[in-house]
């Protein structure tokens, strides 16, 4: 039997836990935990692209998650007001945009003025404006390294299935298909290493690549406000990967 996305765990959807992580209960940290560890790779990459050194980068991914942590983390947040990515990266910039005004003040000796991160989901937030003629370029990196890390875990998910099924062999022989990394292999190698016909293998990859994209739909599924948003979520994806 060919693994499908029905057998993982898409369930328990993104928005589900950023409405858990409200509050200081004991599983509402541990869903904040949860969602700092599946969107730790953007947060990382899109400080990285700016120009900072792998440990800058991920000093400062960690004081952000920690502050979320430590502020209640997405209280402000909410899946009727769009795409839990524009939000996350809003947060992100007010929080690099408060750092470096609480910086400036300490270099004037000034004090620094705590604020919260909710303040990211209004338009008026400083996170929000910043006068950068590369804003643009910076969210599209942000979007892209989102890109790819819903395609890894979405990738992860249909190999675990593979897994369970028993079926390892089959998604490592198979896997080539889904990444485009065939040029030195062929349908055929891949009929020989399993022991089946080529057009079985011809199947198995057309099965292979409806249960990946089914399994990238699931992913999406659980960051926008609505089903009927996931195609074009899905479409803009593909266009920041291109």
């Amino acid at each position: 039997m060919n693994p499908t996305p029905a057998d993982s765990t898409f369930h328990s959807t993104r928005w589900t836990l950023v409405l858990r992580s409200r509050g200081d209960a004991p599983e509402a940290r541990t869903a904040l935990g949860e969602l700092c560890e599946v969107y730790w790779a953007p947060v990382f990459r899109f400080l990285r692209s700016e120009g900072r050194t792998d440990d800058d980068s991920r000093e400062l991914a960690q004081e952000f998650f920690a502050r979320l942590l430590a502020r209640g983390g997405f209280d402000g947040a909410d899946p009727t007001k769009g795409r839990f990515r524009s939000y996350l990266l809003g947060a992100l910039k007010h929080f690099l945009a408060e750092r470096r005004r609480n910086e400036g003040r300490e270099k004037r000796g000034g004090g620094a003025v705590v604020e919260s991160l909710d303040a990211a989901t209004h338009d008026t937030a400083p996170g929000l404006r910043i006068a950068d003629t590369s804003a643009a370029m910076s969210d599209k990196h942000f979007d892209r390294e989102w890109a790819l890390a819903v395609m890894d875990r979405s990738l992860k998910a249909v190999q675990a299935d593979f897994e369970k099924a028993g079926k390892s062999a089959h998604f490592e022989a198979l896997k080539p298909w889904l990444a485009g990394d065939t040029d030195q292999l062929s349908q055929a190698d891949a009929a020989t290493q399993l022991g089946v016909t080529t057009g079985a293998v011809k199947v198995m990859i057309h099965r292979l690549r409806k249960t990946f994209r089914a399994a990238v739909e699931a992913e999406i599924a659980q960051t926008v406000p609505a089903t009927e948003d996931i195609d074009e979520e899905l479409r803009y994806l593909i266009e920041v990967l291109s």
